[in-house]
């Protein structure tokens, strides 16, 4: 990253939500080597946000990874136990966590900026009533033959078809609630680490009604929270003031495939509630992006964007990507969880 200037940023608590497309090779390719070239690359960018005196805590992205457990449960079965989702969350979560903590250190040094990146496995507290549940509609893992779809069916899985490319299997996506391991990311932030957690969105939990009344014991749905939108409530939980959501795309459009397509540049946290309404983003894409630097700025942060990976620096200086800033004049506040550290 070519860094432009725009002043220190000593002390500013920013989270970075990074897209699948830093975990993989541009081909899309997950494997090992594919994956741990990537990530070096994705963290030179953090590394120089991070020199520059910001106080960084990451989220990412593990779709690939996850689809590449599936794939194991399916060609194992008949060996071991395929195990269930929430498992290949938490899998994922700490090897994903791993490469970015070997990969961001090599980083920081060759910076003169050496200090510790922790990792926290974390779990997203979901609602058991959640409608996501009674209506799957996130795919998740490749693309299959309608036999091997009905295969999976039999066993009780939720399958789609998505065109000419063949089956996929969906699942709930419920809203993210809490991120119930955030104070443990917030202390080690306070401590002067860089912190990677909520991967993946977190490992999806629900809690068990007591009879009698009163909260249970926790256990993890089959499911997948959207990575973004526990970003921002992580976000909030850590005290940031900027939210950047890393891409692969320069920034939001409206009019997306249509004729009058345009990228969106500087907005505002209503502007963007209006053009969703409109239709202007897509659900399963875009869509989940925009609704979280929504929420964000929304909520009391001061800024958020969605921009390019290569952008990172000047997007956490509201210069490049969609940037959402909090109007003039309004008072930005730090999360509850802040003020009571």
């Amino acid at each position: 990253m070519t860094w432009n200037g725009g002043g220190p940023l000593d002390g500013e608590r920013i989270l970075i939500a990074l897209g699948g497309n830093a975990m993989t090779a541009p081909d899309g390719s997950a494997a090992p080597d594919a994956q741990a070239a990537a990530i070096e690359a994705a963290m030179a960018h953090v590394a120089d946000l991070a020199a520059a005196g910001a106080r960084v805590a990451l989220t990412h992205g593990n779709g690939p990874q996850v689809g590449n457990l599936l794939i194991k449960n399916r060609l194992a079965a008949g060996v071991v136990p395929p195990v269930p989702l929430d498992w290949c969350g938490a899998q994922t979560q700490a090897t994903v966590g791993v490469m970015i903590m070997n990969a961001l250190d090599r980083a920081l040094s060759a910076r003169g900026a050496a200090r510790p990146v922790s990792a926290v496995v974390t779990r997203t507290l979901v609602d058991a009533a959640d409608p996501g549940f009674a209506a799957p509609a996130k795919p998740i893992g490749r693309y299959f033959p309608e036999e091997q779809a009905r295969r999976s069916m039999a066993r009780g899985e939720t399958w789609r078809r998505f065109g000419t490319r063949g089956w996929r299997r969906v699942v709930a996506s419920p809203e993210p609630l809490e991120i119930l391991d955030a104070e443990a990311a917030a202390v080690l932030l306070d401590a002067g680490h860089v912190v990677v957690a909520a991967g993946g969105g977190g490992v999806p939990v629900v809690r068990a009604d007591r009879p009698g009344g009163g909260h249970g014991a926790l256990r993890g749905v089959e499911a997948v929270v959207d990575k973004d939108l526990a970003a921002q409530l992580l976000a909030r939980r850590l005290g940031a003031s900027v939210l950047v959501i890393a891409t692969d795309v320069e920034s939001a459009m409206t009019g997306f495939g249509t004729p009058h397509a345009r990228p969106l540049r500087r907005t505002t946290a209503a502007e963007l509630a209006a053009l969703a309404a409109a239709g202007h983003f897509a659900g399963g894409s875009m869509g989940p992006k925009v609704e979280a630097v929504r929420r964000f700025v929304a909520a009391g942060g001061r800024r958020a964007a969605i921009a390019s990976l290569d952008r990172l620096g000047d997007a956490a200086h509201g210069r490049a990507g969609t940037v959402v800033e909090a109007p003039a004049g309004v008072e930005t506040t730090p999360s509850r969880a802040a003020e009571e550290r």
